[in-house]
């Protein structure tokens, strides 16, 4: 019996996340985490979604996406899990499922969630013990928008361009909001 098919909305924001099988390493090697954003760059393209955050994390991935008319979630999600899957597989002869069920996602309709979501996210590593500091985390968006480092995978988030008039002021506004001492309010999901 085939599963329900789940619906989303024309356009919205979403947090998505998927794990490995079994909570089984997804990640083992840089190259594997840049072949995963190579992936994610080229379908955001070609599926018409929007990235506003994301973290890879070694057994898990989160990304915060806007849907603009036209693209389709689960469409987007399928592909990029099965082309990931299809590298991972060949690099290591491995056999099964890669990807533990379908994705799980959220959808976003407050703006203070959406910047809940967004810290959420970049904090993964520091809460997992993997870094110090989120900047220290090379394969998240918090470089983005704390450090001004531009990432092509990101766009900017429209909260983002709001939180001041100068990349500076924005930059240090972000900051402020991830890792400020105003900073301790959690997001769940």
């Amino acid at each position: 019996m085939p599963r329900t098919a789940r619906f989303f909305p024309v356009e919205g924001y979403i947090h998505v996340y998927s794990r490995g099988n079994n909570r089984r390493k997804l990640f083992l090697y840089p190259r594997d985490f840049k072949m995963f954003l190579q992936i994610l760059d080229k379908l955001k393209k070609s599926e018409m979604v929007k990235i506003f955050h994301y973290c890879l994390m070694p057994n898990h991935v989160h990304i915060l996406l806007g849907l603009v008319k036209g693209s389709n979630l689960s469409t987007f999600m399928k592909r990029l899990n099965l082309k990931y899957s299809l590298y991972y597989r060949k690099k290591r002869t491995y056999v099964g499922h890669l990807w533990q069920g379908r994705f799980k996602c959220r959808i976003i309709e407050e703006e203070l969630s959406f910047i809940r979501c967004g810290k959420y996210i970049e904090l993964n590593p520091v809460k997992a013990n993997i870094v110090r500091q989120p900047q220290d985390y090379p394969y998240s968006s918090y470089c983005h928008y704390a450090l001004g480092i531009k990432d092509p995978i990101v766009d900017d988030s429209p909260l983002y361009m709001n939180l001041g008039s100068t990349d500076v002021e924005r930059q240090l506004h972000y900051r402020e909001i991830v890792i400020g001492e105003d900073a301790d309010k959690e997001f769940r999901i």
